[in-house]
């Protein structure tokens, strides 16, 4: 498909008038696309005032699963009660290890603390910024349960080498795949290759409702029922409690709105995709690549880039200078969890994990949703181009 680049020596202020009130994300251009349908579907909701589990609930599992490929997928209130609920549903408990990053969202290791096992942080691979499976292993004992690999920003963590480890130790695997619905690992869909895999709809998200939501995925039908009943106070009938539970359901307004989303879903992935190639061929075009990496695309993998991150050294001037040309952007993640106060307690230190640490220094992401025009994100690169310019 031909691209329509500006040229690179064309006046930076004649594409300045592009960038104005553009957002990080604009979930107001995917609504205008959908209302109608959104309405239809939330007013079926409210005529039928049935809010909390229902049909609703029961179809989006159905179509979630299928989509993924998984046996069952259990809807509940979170993405973050998706990774507290997956390991409860195994057993995780008090003295027991999950491995998992320490570049991630605080609910990653939150969840492994909240059931008071402990979290073990292994390094990231500073290409990909997912767990650098190759240190794995060493960091394996007698009390390891779990192991918790994150695809970050939509790209597969390496899932044949975490699963051989695994296998290898009789270990159980929770894919924390909160911004990967929709990706893939050698042609089988992100959720379906661990025993668990956990998901967010979180509006921002690639499928995002209009408030909380999150979803499990499994092949194993004693978890699948184990998560039904965990989600529901651990009760199976009314009053009787035959697990120790919580309250973390789906709600039919949420599931009716993510039914009518999901058909757009890989459209809408596609864009990302395409908006990602556009900024790497800009990119090339304005000989930036030498000046900041770009996002890893591995032909293992499908990235459906929830986030399109890059590393700059000068990531903080840079976004300063961005947002002086009123650019929005994002730092995923500021902080690595293991220097984070919360954590204080596992006894981490800061140069643990230099290439974490470094991330967090250096990583940098850009508008990438797939409503983004072409002149708009050439917009984008020509002003980090004239960051460099005058630096």
């Amino acid at each position: 498909m031909a691209i329509d680049i500006l040229s690179r020596d064309e006046s930076p202020l004649s594409v300045e008038p592009l960038l104005a009130n553009m957002p990080f994300l604009d979930l107001k251009a995917q609504y205008r696309e959908i209302r109608g349908e959104i309405l239809d579907a939330v007013t079926r909701v409210l005529d039928s005032q049935h809010f909390i589990l229902g049909p609703e609930v029961d179809a989006l599992e159905h179509e979630v699963a299928e989509y993924v490929g998984v046996e069952f997928a259990i809807g509940c209130a979170s993405g973050s009660d998706a990774l507290l609920l997956a390991q409860m549903a195994i057993g995780i408990g008090p003295d027991d290890e999950v491995i998992t990053t320490p570049f991630t969202f605080g609910a990653t290791a939150g969840s492994i603390a909240r059931l008071k096992a402990l979290p073990v942080f292994v390094d990231i691979h500073p290409d990909t910024f997912n767990l650098d499976e190759r240190k794995i292993e060493a960091a394996i004992t007698s009390r390891t349960r779990a192991i918790m690999p994150v695809h970050l920003f939509g790209l597969p963590a390496n899932m044949d080498a975490i699963l051989e480890l695994a296998r290898k130790h009789n270990i159980a695997v929770i894919e924390d795949a909160a911004q990967a619905i929709g990706s893939r690992w050698k042609m089988k869909g992100i959720g379906s290759l661990g025993t668990c895999g956990c998901f967010s709809f979180f509006p921002s998200k690639n499928l995002g409702g209009a408030g909380d939501g999150g979803m499990i995925t499994t092949n194993d039908p004693e978890i699948a029922q184990r998560l039904r009943v965990l989600r529901v106070h651990g009760a199976r009938h009314k009053y009787r409690y035959e697990l120790l539970g919580m309250n973390s359901r789906l709600d039919a307004l949420q599931a009716a709105i993510l039914r009518v989303k999901l058909p757009h879903l890989d459209a809408w992935a596609e864009g990302r995709r395409r908006n990602a190639d556009t900024y790497r061929t800009l990119f090339a075009t304005h000989d930036l690549t030498d000046q900041l990496a770009l996002p890893r695309a591995p032909e293992t993998s499908t990235h459906v880039y929830n986030q399109f991150s890059v590393r700059v050294p000068q990531r903080d001037e840079l976004q300063g200078h961005l947002r002086d040309c009123g650019i929005p952007t994002e730092v995923y993640y500021p902080s690595p969890l293991h220097v984070e106060p919360a954590f204080a307690y596992l006894g981490y230190r800061r140069g643990d994990f230099p290439n974490a640490e470094a991330a967090c220094r250096e990583v940098l992401s850009l508008p990438i949703y797939p409503e983004l025009t072409v002149k708009q994100l050439t917009a984008v690169v020509q002003a980090i181009s004239r960051f460099y310019q005058c630096s």
